[in-house]
């Protein structure tokens, strides 16, 4: 029974998942906006998704440098499909590609979906709910 509720689920239950790493990801860009030869970075949503309806667990796919041992792995639960150095569309004097616009843009696109998915889970648990009740 309960393998039967984790398929129903499992598809926004990735998706949330998905959504929220690249949001990590657009926030870090816009924390960095400022940073010289910081470079942003986003995730591939459908090739994240494939993986993590897949199973696959990528734990490379948030590699970071770290330039003290006080510092922390910096390896989130990864859900693959790897962060990607997002294209320079303006280039700076200070090498830093985050374009602001952007990524603005991209973290309200982002977060629309992610609450999209919200509701999606939620009708389907209530209609789960309707059929145990037998309403």
């Amino acid at each position: 029974m309960i393998n039967k509720f984790d398929a129903a689920l499992s598809f926004h239950q990735n998706a949330l998942r998905v959504r929220g790493q690249r949001q990590e990801l657009i926030a870090a860009n816009i924390a960095n906006a400022d940073t010289p030869n910081y470079k942003a970075r986003d995730l591939d949503f459908g090739a994240a998704m494939k993986n993590a309806m897949a199973g696959v667990a990528n734990k490379e796919a948030f590699n970071t440098n770290k330039t003290s041992d006080k510092h922390l792995d910096g390896i989130p639960s990864s859900i693959g499909g790897g962060a990607m150095f997002r294209p320079i569309i303006q280039g700076s004097v200070d090498g830093n590609t985050v374009d602001m616009d952007v990524e603005r843009n991209q973290f309200a696109d982002n977060a629309i979906r992610y609450e999209a998915s919200i509701i999606m889970i939620n009708g389907q648990l209530k209609k789960m709910l309707a059929a145990i009740q037998g309403q």
